[in-house]
Protein backbone atom coordinates (compact mmCIF):
# COMPACT_ATOMS: atom_id res chain seq x y z
CA UNK A 1 0.00 0.00 0.00
CA UNK A 2 2.01 2.62 -1.47
CA UNK A 3 0.02 5.31 -2.39
CA UNK A 4 -3.85 6.63 -1.24
CA UNK A 5 -5.20 4.52 -4.10
CA UNK A 6 -4.09 1.48 -2.88
CA UNK A 7 -5.71 2.25 0.68
CA UNK A 8 -9.72 1.20 1.11
CA UNK A 9 -12.06 3.53 0.78
CA UNK A 10 -12.89 3.74 4.62
CA UNK A 11 -9.22 4.89 5.43
CA UNK A 12 -8.87 7.64 3.35
CA UNK A 13 -9.93 9.97 5.96
CA UNK A 14 -7.58 8.79 7.56
CA UNK A 15 -4.47 9.28 4.85
CA UNK A 16 -6.34 12.96 4.22
CA UNK A 17 -5.77 14.06 7.66
CA UNK A 18 -2.09 12.47 8.02
CA UNK A 19 -1.05 14.20 4.83
CA UNK A 20 -2.71 17.63 6.32
CA UNK A 21 -0.34 16.97 9.39
CA UNK A 22 2.71 16.15 7.55
CA UNK A 23 2.27 19.05 5.29
CA UNK A 24 3.60 21.74 7.15
CA UNK A 25 7.24 19.50 6.98
CA UNK A 26 7.05 19.27 3.08
CA UNK A 27 9.80 20.54 1.00
CA UNK A 28 7.49 21.96 -1.49
CA UNK A 29 5.62 23.79 1.36
CA UNK A 30 9.11 25.33 2.35
CA UNK A 31 9.71 26.23 -1.50
CA UNK A 32 6.71 28.41 -1.91
CA UNK A 33 7.66 30.33 1.26
CA UNK A 34 10.97 31.24 -0.39
CA UNK A 35 9.40 31.89 -3.26
CA UNK A 36 7.00 34.09 -1.36
CA UNK A 37 9.35 36.13 0.53
CA UNK A 38 11.98 36.37 -2.61
CA UNK A 39 9.31 37.55 -5.17
CA UNK A 40 8.95 40.69 -4.21
CA UNK A 41 12.54 41.78 -3.61
CA UNK A 42 13.33 40.40 -7.49
CA UNK A 43 10.43 42.67 -8.55
CA UNK A 44 11.56 45.35 -7.42
CA UNK A 45 15.04 44.73 -8.58
CA UNK A 46 13.33 43.72 -12.11
CA UNK A 47 10.95 46.97 -12.87
CA UNK A 48 14.57 49.17 -13.12
CA UNK A 49 16.61 46.57 -14.62
CA UNK A 50 13.90 45.87 -17.49
CA UNK A 51 13.74 49.82 -18.25
CA UNK A 52 17.42 49.69 -18.75
CA UNK A 53 16.42 46.84 -21.08
CA UNK A 54 18.06 43.41 -19.42
CA UNK A 55 16.34 40.16 -19.78
CA UNK A 56 14.74 39.96 -16.52
CA UNK A 57 11.86 37.66 -17.57
CA UNK A 58 14.00 34.95 -17.73
CA UNK A 59 14.94 35.96 -14.20
CA UNK A 60 11.39 36.08 -13.44
CA UNK A 61 10.91 32.25 -15.12
CA UNK A 62 14.11 30.86 -13.17
CA UNK A 63 12.27 31.60 -9.87
CA UNK A 64 9.32 30.30 -10.48
CA UNK A 65 10.41 26.95 -12.16
CA UNK A 66 12.90 26.93 -9.48
CA UNK A 67 10.84 26.92 -6.95
CA UNK A 68 7.32 26.86 -7.64
CA UNK A 69 8.46 23.78 -10.06
CA UNK A 70 6.54 25.06 -13.24
CA UNK A 71 8.07 25.69 -17.04
CA UNK A 72 6.93 28.96 -17.86
CA UNK A 73 7.61 29.47 -21.78
CA UNK A 74 8.17 33.23 -22.89
CA UNK A 75 10.59 35.64 -24.06
CA UNK A 76 10.38 39.22 -25.44
CA UNK A 77 10.10 42.59 -22.91
CA UNK A 78 7.39 40.21 -20.68
CA UNK A 79 9.59 40.93 -17.87
CA UNK A 80 8.71 44.18 -16.92
CA UNK A 81 5.38 43.75 -17.31
CA UNK A 82 5.18 41.01 -14.56
CA UNK A 83 7.38 42.84 -12.28
CA UNK A 84 5.23 45.53 -12.57
CA UNK A 85 1.53 43.94 -12.66
CA UNK A 86 2.62 41.28 -9.83
CA UNK A 87 4.57 43.34 -7.18
CA UNK A 88 1.17 43.78 -5.37
CA UNK A 89 -0.30 40.06 -5.01
CA UNK A 90 3.78 39.55 -4.49
CA UNK A 91 3.62 42.20 -1.29
CA UNK A 92 0.54 40.76 0.09
CA UNK A 93 1.52 37.26 -0.25
CA UNK A 94 4.70 37.99 1.32
CA UNK A 95 2.91 40.05 4.33
CA UNK A 96 0.60 36.89 4.47
CA UNK A 97 3.01 34.37 4.76
CA UNK A 98 5.23 36.20 7.16
CA UNK A 99 2.60 37.17 9.77
CA UNK A 100 1.25 33.61 9.06
CA UNK A 101 4.25 31.60 9.98
CA UNK A 102 5.16 34.42 12.72
CA UNK A 103 2.39 33.07 15.01
CA UNK A 104 3.07 29.67 15.15
CA UNK A 105 6.13 30.26 17.32
CA UNK A 106 4.86 33.36 18.94
CA UNK A 107 1.76 31.33 20.15
CA UNK A 108 3.81 28.20 21.54
CA UNK A 109 5.80 30.43 23.01
CA UNK A 110 2.81 32.31 24.55
CA UNK A 111 4.17 31.94 28.31
CA UNK A 112 7.34 34.17 27.34
CA UNK A 113 6.10 37.23 26.03
CA UNK A 114 2.77 37.34 28.15
CA UNK A 115 3.68 38.27 31.44
CA UNK A 116 2.15 37.29 35.04
CA UNK A 117 -1.11 38.66 34.17
CA UNK A 118 -3.29 36.15 32.13
CA UNK A 119 -6.70 37.11 33.03
CA UNK A 120 -7.59 39.14 30.49
CA UNK A 121 -5.54 36.24 28.07
CA UNK A 122 -7.61 34.41 25.83
CA UNK A 123 -7.77 30.65 27.81
CA UNK A 124 -7.02 32.43 31.00
CA UNK A 125 -7.76 33.34 33.80
CA UNK A 126 -5.43 30.13 34.50
CA UNK A 127 -2.05 30.00 33.05
CA UNK A 128 -1.93 26.66 32.14
CA UNK A 129 -5.79 27.39 29.99
CA UNK A 130 -4.08 30.75 28.48
CA UNK A 131 -1.29 28.55 27.23
CA UNK A 132 -3.06 25.91 25.91
CA UNK A 133 -5.02 27.62 23.70
CA UNK A 134 -2.72 30.23 22.81
CA UNK A 135 -0.65 26.54 21.56
CA UNK A 136 -3.17 24.53 19.76
CA UNK A 137 -5.56 27.55 18.79
CA UNK A 138 -2.29 30.15 17.22
CA UNK A 139 0.27 27.76 17.58
CA UNK A 140 -0.98 24.44 15.91
CA UNK A 141 -3.50 25.83 14.07
CA UNK A 142 -1.99 27.94 12.10
CA UNK A 143 1.42 25.40 12.01
CA UNK A 144 -1.24 23.29 10.24
CA UNK A 145 -3.11 26.30 8.51
CA UNK A 146 -0.37 28.16 6.70
CA UNK A 147 0.67 25.34 4.40
CA UNK A 148 -3.07 25.36 2.55
CA UNK A 149 -3.01 28.93 2.84
CA UNK A 150 0.37 29.11 0.91
CA UNK A 151 -0.28 26.46 -1.44
CA UNK A 152 -3.12 28.88 -2.70
CA UNK A 153 -1.55 31.87 -2.94
CA UNK A 154 1.99 30.34 -4.60
CA UNK A 155 -0.98 28.39 -7.29
CA UNK A 156 -2.20 32.61 -7.64
CA UNK A 157 0.78 33.64 -8.14
CA UNK A 158 1.80 30.95 -10.86
CA UNK A 159 -1.45 31.66 -12.24
CA UNK A 160 -0.28 35.83 -13.32
CA UNK A 161 3.32 34.56 -13.73
CA UNK A 162 2.17 31.91 -16.59
CA UNK A 163 -0.15 35.33 -18.32
CA UNK A 164 2.37 37.37 -17.88
CA UNK A 165 5.58 35.68 -18.73
CA UNK A 166 4.17 33.98 -21.80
Amino acid sequence: MDSARDVPARDTAAVRVWQAVREPFAAATWSRVAYALLAPPLSAVCVPLALLGMPTGRWQRALVRRLLGADVPGGGRAGLGHALLATPLNLVTALVTLYGWSLVPMNLGWPLRAGSDCSDAWGGPTFAGAWAFHAVVGGIGFLLLMPWLGRGLAALQLRVAKSLLS
